[in-house]
């Protein structure tokens, strides 16, 4: 009976213990979540749960699996096995075997950065010898360097007759990744890049100067810097032109600066497990270094590239110099890209936006 009475003494005592303790776990979970609220930029933690983020990815990899299998678009290179595919267009697959990461990269769409962080992943040294930790420390003439980074057209070189084995079974167990970017943005962004600037570039001069004789009908300068004094540049109208052109790829293949993603990167014959967006550079490059468990060793520099990248009203004025007819062939050059990767048909630029009076 003592035993009996003890119980029925120091049971409530119990309960309310357990009651406090409860209400401290709930403070103390609400008290985080501020916390996180308040100083999500330090933390580097994106209001948008995880989970909407990896369906995102989903959705992302579903949409490429069922383009690549419906015959609602065809291209050229679709139906190729990688077997089909040459070393030298697998030269933009960068393998990283230290993480097991094989990256894809496309010029306009952050590729500088993301080399550097690959380089940075890579245990690259400087030249005191110490490992670079900062990606925008790594020179840019050093990221750029054929010799710096291990792509796929070197595995032949490398590995001889059993390269191709190798670079198969690379792809089934590593995990592969790319970022692509709306496509009409990304020939706006390697136009002003290319031919806007003076940078004494021979390279893209020499497309300039091709541009200009075939579709200005005007004989440039023998240097770059003499044309820029002059101010002689091919309009954004006359890229438009020489895009559409058959003659252009007869002469040589398009430039890696504007030649489709797709083929690039063959999505088609390669799974990746992640792809990416410019348009959400900063959210998708954190939830690939998490994903990929080096978020602790690297970040991507993201402030390089700011959100706000082409406003509609800015696609609308380049395009606007184009005339409609080129705009909507434009389109069909580029469709497998808009489509494989989730970017809408451009219907105010392709149906009713008004023409410039500048010929092409």
């Amino acid at each position: 009976m003592k035993t009996a009475k003890l119980f029925m003494v120091t049971r409530p005592d119990a309960m309310e213990k357990s009651r406090w303790f409860s209400i401290v776990m709930l403070l103390g979970s609400a008290f985080m979540i501020l916390l996180i609220i308040i100083y999500r930029d330090d933390l580097g933690v994106s209001l948008e749960p995880l989970q909407a983020l990896h369906d995102r990815q989903e959705q992302r990899r579903l949409l490429l699996k069922e383009m690549c299998s419906s015959d609602n678009l065809t291209f050229p290179e679709k139906k190729r096995s990688f077997d089909d595919i040459p070393d030298e267009e697998l030269k933009y697959l960068i393998v990283n075997d230290k993480h097991g990461i094989i990256y894809c990269f496309v010029p306009k769409v952050g590729c500088t950065n993301w080399k550097r962080v690959m380089l940075v992943l890579s245990g690259i040294q400087q030249q005191d010898g110490s490992p670079y930790k900062d990606p925008l420390a790594i020179p840019y003439d050093l990221v750029h360097s054929e010799s710096t980074q291990f792509t796929f057209d070197t595995f032949r070189e490398r590995y001889g007759d059993s390269s191709r084995q190798l670079m198969k079974m690379k792809l089934k167990n590593y995990t592969k990744f790319l970022f692509v970017r709306d496509p009409f943005e990304r020939l706006i962004s390697a136009y002003r890049d290319k031919f806007e600037k003076h940078d004494d570039n021979e390279i893209f001069y020499s497309y300039a100067r091709d541009m200009l004789r075939r579709y200005a009908n005007k004989t440039a300068p023998a240097s770059d810097r003499d044309a820029f004094a002059m101010g002689l540049r091919p309009s954004f109208a006359h890229f438009m032109q020489y895009l559409l052109d058959p003659q252009t790829e007869k002469n040589k293949p398009f430039d890696e600066h504007w030649l489709q993603m797709y083929r690039l990167c063959h999505p088609c014959q390669i799974q990746y497990d992640f792809v990416g967006h410019m348009e959400s550079l900063e959210e998708d490059a954190k939830q690939l270094l998490r994903q990929l468990i080096v978020d602790d060793v690297v970040e991507y520099p993201v402030s390089m590239h700011p959100r706000n990248l082409t406003t509609s009203n800015l696609l609308a004025d380049w395009f606007s110099t184009v005339p409609l007819e080129a705009r909507r062939e434009l389109y069909k050059l580029y469709e497998a890209d808009f489509k494989l990767f989730g970017y809408d048909r451009p219907d105010s630029i392709l149906n009713s936006l008004r023409v410039s009076r500048i010929s092409i």
